[in-house]
């Protein structure tokens, strides 16, 4: 299996390269030059490896379906990595992703059952498990420069704290996240940790990441890496959660699943766009956004339009808070028939010269439904409450702000007869203080985290500037 770049670059890859490298040269982003199919032999095949989701079948579903995408890491030592990786011990449940079924037809997948309780967990274990294994192959380090609005950040630290060979530089907007994701991230003392909370949003965040490994000579010398969603390995593993959840939505493979994401960087649903792609029986995917619509708005009228950081609402499902989805690249590049040359115009030139580009009049446009079965929502701080009020009166269930998108989009594109899975983000504790607002009473907090907002915070407060960013990084890096 070989990688191309969303913008053209003539280098094909094979996985480990990619899996340390990030963007590509020309600021593109990377996919396999085809998706691997699943006919219907194949998918029975995988549902009786899932086994109803019974201890260590969700493992080795991962197991083959990472093996469709990676042909150079031993098939001994993948199996070995996913059997590590994903454990009852430490996703607290034997089939990993369970699903709730909250009416008939209608499921929250959960995803929340890691180490962070966020669904970034799923990915980033096995990312944390990959780069130990592939560093230590090569007798190298990484540097890995991050960008979270709450949630990757702490998914990354924990799967990557106390890990051979590997530092973490995890940029975070100012005072843009909830008491809870803060402390999860700054009260890390592990010396291979390093957070910077940057004086701007996360968009703020995202550009500097992108700035800093497109400064191709930094990057080479400084040897960084990044485990934002513009890293395929990251990507892929969350491929495997859209299997799991269409075995356990249905009984026979003739029968089609909707999945509804909540998404605000579009990596997630992104991941559901290639499970498609390979042949998963996937109706719709519904991309549910909150007050910052960057997503709905392309997907309704063909218009995608950047918002500056002004622009950008303080909502409380921050985790969606963005207005640049930096994985939209890849989809746009199989919705333009994956022609490098029109992607590189659309996100190399367009894009930063007039902050848009408009696919309304494109024949392709139409292909987003039509082909590809992308539908759209969104929600607001408004909804956020009566939903999370509603789901737990009517099932005795309390969802965090961003299912809570999930689950009002969802339910505004129900079919007869098409199970709907809403990809469950993350655990309520996360988002306490609006928990509270809806339903008068904090959400269960695991005892794991008792006191957690009253530890000690390491954390360093920096302007949004790439220059300064990569001081930091350089004088971190030279220290042993």
């Amino acid at each position: 299996m070989r990688y191309l770049s969303t913008r053209g670059h003539p280098d094909r890859k094979r996985f480990c390269e990619i899996l340390l490298e990030g963007l590509a040269p020309d600021g593109g982003l990377y996919l396999p030059e085809r998706y691997p199919q699943v006919d219907a032999a194949a998918l029975q095949r995988l549902r009786a490896v899932f086994n109803e989701g019974k201890s260590g079948g969700y493992a080795a579903l991962a197991f083959e379906i990472l093996s469709l995408y990676i042909d150079d890491i031993p098939a001994a030592d993948l199996r070995a990595i996913c059997e590590r990786t994903y454990t009852e011990a430490v996703f607290g449940n034997p089939a990993i992703v369970p699903l709730k079924q909250l009416d008939d037809g209608f499921y929250l997948e959960a995803l929340s059952n890691g180490p962070t309780l966020a669904f970034k967990d799923m990915a980033m274990q096995l990312l944390g498990q990959l780069f130990e294994y592939e560093l230590g192959r090569r007798g190298e380090e990484l540097n890995i420069l991050g960008a979270t609005s709450g949630d990757t950040g702490s998914a990354a630290e924990h799967a990557m704290k106390g890990k051979r060979g590997v530092r973490v530089f995890m940029l975070s907007p100012h005072g843009r996240m909830s008491p809870f994701q803060q402390a999860q991230m700054f009260s890390l003392t592990d010396p291979n940790i390093h957070n910077i909370a940057v004086e701007g949003v996360f968009d703020d965040c995202q550009d500097i990441v992108k700035a800093v490994s497109n400064d191709l000579d930094f990057k080479r010398r400084h040897k960084i890496g990044t485990v934002n969603s513009i890293n395929w390995a990251r990507l892929l593993a969350q491929v495997v959660y859209y299997f799991a959840g269409y075995f356990q939505a249905t009984g026979s493979n003739d029968e089609r699943v909707s999945f509804t994401v909540p998404s605000g960087n579009f990596g997630n649903v992104c991941a559901g766009h290639v499970a498609r792609q390979m042949g998963l029986p996937i109706h719709r995917l519904v991309v549910a956004t909150n007050e910052n619509d960057v997503l709905d708005e392309f997907f309704r009228t063909g218009v995608y339009r950047v918002r500056g950081s002004a622009d950008t609402h303080e909502t409380s499902s921050p985790s969606m808070d963005i207005s640049k989805a930096s994985n939209f690249e890849r989809f746009v590049f199989d919705l333009v028939g994956r022609d490098p040359a029109r992607c590189k115009a659309l996100f190399a030139d367009a894009l930063p010269r007039e902050g848009r580009f408009d696919l309304s009049g494109d024949p392709v446009f139409a292909e987003a439904a039509a082909h590809y079965g992308f539908l759209s929502g969104r929600s607001t701080h408004a909804d956020r409450l009566a939903t999370i009020r509603d789901v737990d009166r009517r099932y005795a269930v309390v969802i965090d702000t961003h299912t809570a998108d999930g689950v009002k989009v969802a339910r505004e594109h129900t079919e007869p007869g098409v199970p709907m899975v809403v990809l469950e983000t993350a655990l309520p504790i996360k988002f306490a203080e609006t928990i509270v607002e809806a339903l008068g009473h904090e959400p269960e907090r695991p005892a794991a985290y008792a006191g957690i907002e009253s530890l000690p915070k390491r954390v360093k407060v920096m302007p949004a500037d790439a220059g300064a960013i990569k001081a930091y990084i350089a004088e971190h890096t030279a220290l042993r």
